[in-house]
């Protein structure tokens, strides 16, 4: 098959054959949570896997068929992949007409040292400072990462059980440390199931990231939860649904406290008035 008939192939893939449960939802993220206006600059962060990756051809569909006039810009950040891993998603990105800017950074080895036994959360956290940063070299006032519907629903788990605290992932949010930059997350309602089977249909093999916890090296909390969840999902099939639902429908009226950036409450503070 030529390159280009490879590329048409899974871009009309996307807006046929998987139009309902993967573009539809896409879109239905970015109207229900004003992910873009005109005129944004989107940095789309490829990590090297199926979800960012399906993430670009995404929103290459949606600059090519939507209203919304916006720029892209398609970066990796390379936190010490291994070099046929990287040589391999660049070779990828090329097939599928995504123009990739790589910038490199030492996040592994700084993790192996700092936290050997437990990367993930400092890693997330390293790998998120440095891709703001590079958004904000190329212009850019978005960033959109490529989580969806089973990231979100894990995070709520995780938090409850690991945290002592109910606190989800958010589809959009302000940067703290980056002035006039936001995180979006426009696969926010599309289950990681359906785009597997995208992948699976166009026999595409992504890299993982190459860390311990993807090479099974190291325990992760998150991986119990997602199999905690396949098995509840056993009995009761729409269980990610409703603890997906479950941030949308707190009440206030029945917990016992919540907190915000400037005050922590309980419920006797209305229960004594």
């Amino acid at each position: 098959m030529r390159e280009f008939g490879f590329q048409q192939l899974f871009e009309r893939s996307l807006i046929k054959n998987y139009k309902g449960p993967v573009y539809s939802k896409f879109l239905e993220a970015i109207e229900t949570y004003q992910l873009i206006s005109k005129g944004d600059k989107i940095a789309v962060a490829l990590s090297g896997g199926k979800d960012s990756l399906i993430m670009a051809k995404l929103f290459q569909e949606l600059k090519r068929h939507g209203t919304i006039d916006f720029e892209l810009v398609f970066i990796t950040m390379d936190p010490g992949f291994y070099e046929e891993d990287i040589t391999n998603h660049i070779s990828l990105c090329q097939r599928l007409g995504i123009d990739v800017i790589v910038e490199k950074s030492n996040i592994f080895d700084i993790t192996e040292t700092i936290s050997a036994d437990n990367p993930c959360y400092l890693c997330a956290r390293m790998r998120r400072g440095f891709l703001y940063k590079i958004a904000q070299k190329y212009g850019c006032n978005k960033l959109a990462l490529g989580h969806h519907f089973d990231d979100v629903i894990e995070t709520t788990l995780l938090n409850i059980l690991y945290a002592g605290c109910f606190k989800t992932m958010l589809p959009k949010a302000k940067s703290e440390n980056y002035e006039n930059l936001q995180l979006i997350r426009p696969m926010y309602l599309i289950k990681e199931k359906d785009l597997i089977r995208v992948m699976r249909y166009h026999k595409i093999d992504t890299m993982s990231c190459g860390c311990k916890v993807a090479r099974n090296e190291l325990e992760s909390k998150r991986k119990e939860v997602k199999k905690l969840i396949e098995n509840l999902r056993k009995t009761y099939k729409n269980i990610d649904i409703n603890i997906f639902r479950a941030a949308e429908n707190v009440n206030l009226e029945s917990i016992l406290g919540y907190f915000n950036d400037h005050n922590t409450y309980t419920f006797l503070d209305k229960f004594n008035k």
